[in-house]
């Protein structure tokens, strides 16, 4: 295998050459850190990557490689290099969440996600720069600088899961792990050109997944085809003991009922695509809109019925959210105060002071914003107008989708972000950030899968289009888009 052909090859492919013996592993690592040089993925120029180690990388690969001498199956992952957002536990590496109040920090266990990818033979390459704490939509926010939009280093990736977009945009990994609170994987996603998929709420254990907002927390993947995001997250789905919100519910095959399909000529007859009227407002940006109108001309001739829908609430989503999830924050981040986690700044003798030493120098300021936040929204007297209320409207949220699918429609069709991706540094207020992830927040508050896939370029930049199913329903939503994904072939990225 030449350099050259790696940036190509898909986690299927990799798998599969290993697996008959064409590659080794170790050509495969090596061919992930050569491209990962090539690009300049380090600190002083994309800034994607926070941690990696050749040599270490490379022993794992040995050992993929004997224990596949001894096996009659080797698993659908066989030396697929991954690269995980720094805010998911990896046993004896880094995880600093991109903060400094977790510099120097190592994991002393390993997120349920990662056994799973690990026992079907992919092996960990890097740790991913990101939003500290997951808090952004644009990886500006990381105590280690801003990433680097691979496809125009001028601008953002998009957040907080930038650095995990990236180096699948840039042909580092050809699957990568992040985590979505609000639009976390699909924004980055459409700001760089590739497949983002969160799974339904409780579908993957969050265990290890250091805590945002647990009521929204899931952890997802990038890949750079629909294929492989259906791999990776039918691999580390399921239930798990350690996580008591995961949930219980067998996993059928994602890609089989693609697979089945692919040479029907219209293989998504019977299926129903909502257009959800108020995720196409009259502003918005031309280029989105005219390739979502181009999408759904395709789902047309594919077979699917194409009509119009309406979900009231979704204005609400945003301040909803900007209640709910820095509420949550501000309780999950307590525990990083000097004494149990990563670093510590001494104040006298006082206890109280050197917590607040610490707490001040280790967190950032998008993190300090929420956490005040946050911590105002539950006080006493604050609790029932903003908290308790945001959960209500919540669930008017939730409603709105359960109604939507109940009326037979198979999967929501909308443009993924109000934007292409911004320049880096153009954006100071936090309120128009925050509407940065205006489209993708509401399938982390009512539960559901969702995902982006590239759709066309505006302006040389990519343009994506998002997929939202009902609870579980993954298996039509991967169905629907590797159908689309077909059918726009290069047009996807032009």
């Amino acid at each position: 295998m030449s350099a050259a052909d790696f940036p190509t090859l898909t986690a299927d492919m990799i798998a599969a050459r290993v697996r008959d013996g064409t590659t080794s592993p170790a050509d495969i690592v090596r061919a992930s850190f050569a491209r990962a040089r090539g690009v300049g993925a380090g600190r002083d120029q994309l800034n994607i990557i926070l941690w990696s180690d050749e040599d270490a990388a490379l022993k794992e690969a040995e050992v993929l490689a004997t224990q596949l001498a001894g096996a009659a199956i080797g698993g659908v992952l066989s030396g697929v290099p991954i690269a995980v957002k720094d805010n998911i536990a990896t046993l004896g590496l880094p995880t600093t969440c991109a903060s400094k109040i977790l510099a120097g920090y190592i994991s002393p266990y390993e997120a349920t996600a990662i056994t799973r990818l690990r026992e079907e033979g992919a092996i960990i390459v890097a740790k991913t720069n990101c939003d500290e704490f997951a808090m952004g939509s644009s990886t500006e926010n990381s105590a280690y600088g801003p990433t680097r939009n691979p496809v125009d280093i001028r601008r953002v990736p998009g957040g907080s899961s930038g650095g995990s977009a990236a180096a699948v945009a840039a042909g580092i990994v050809p699957i990568a792990l992040g985590s979505e609170t609000g639009g976390s994987v699909r924004q980055p996603a459409a700001f760089c050109g590739i497949v983002g998929a969160k799974p339904t709420y409780g579908r993957i254990s969050r265990y290890g997944l250091v805590a945002f907002a647990s009521s929204l927390d899931h952890i997802s993947a990038f890949a750079r085809n629909v294929d492989d995001a259906a791999l990776a997250l039918e691999v580390m789905a399921g239930v798990d003991p350690r996580d008591s919100t995961s949930v219980d519910v067998p996993v059928p095959s994602y890609r089989e009922q693609f697979v089945s399909r692919a040479t029907v000529s219209a293989p998504l007859t019977g299926v129903t695509v909502g257009v959800p009227r108020e995720y196409f407002p009259e502003q918005l940006d031309a280029g989105i809109r005219h390739y979502c109108d181009r999408a759904l001309d395709y789902l047309r001739e594919l077979g699917a019925t194409v009509r119009d829908v309406s979900l009231p609430h979704t204005s609400l989503a945003i301040p909803v959210y900007y209640i709910i999830a820095p509420a949550e924050a501000s309780s999950n981040l307590a525990r990083f105060d000097g004494v149990r986690y990563g670093a510590r700044v001494a104040s006298g003798d006082s206890l109280r002071g050197m917590y607040e030493a610490t707490r001040s120098a280790g967190f950032g300021p998008e993190v300090t914003r929420r956490v005040l936040l946050g911590t105002y929204v539950l006080s006493a007297g604050y609790y029932d107008a903003y908290y308790k209320k945001a959960q209500e409207v919540r669930k008017l949220i939730t409603r709105d989708f359960t109604n939507v699918f109940a009326d037979g429609v198979d999967v929501l069709f909308t443009p993924t972000t109000p934007t292409t991706a911004f320049p880096i540094g153009s954006i100071s207020d936090p309120y128009e950030m925050y509407l940065s992830d205006i489209f993708t927040a509401t399938a982390n508050l009512a539960g559901i899968p969702a995902m982006s896939m590239p759709i066309g370029r505006a302006d040389n930049l990519p343009v994506g289009g998002q997929l939202l199913a009902d609870h579980f329903d993954e298996p039509t939503m991967f169905r629907v888009a590797y159908a689309l994904e077909q059918a726009l072939g290069e047009e996807a990225h032009r």
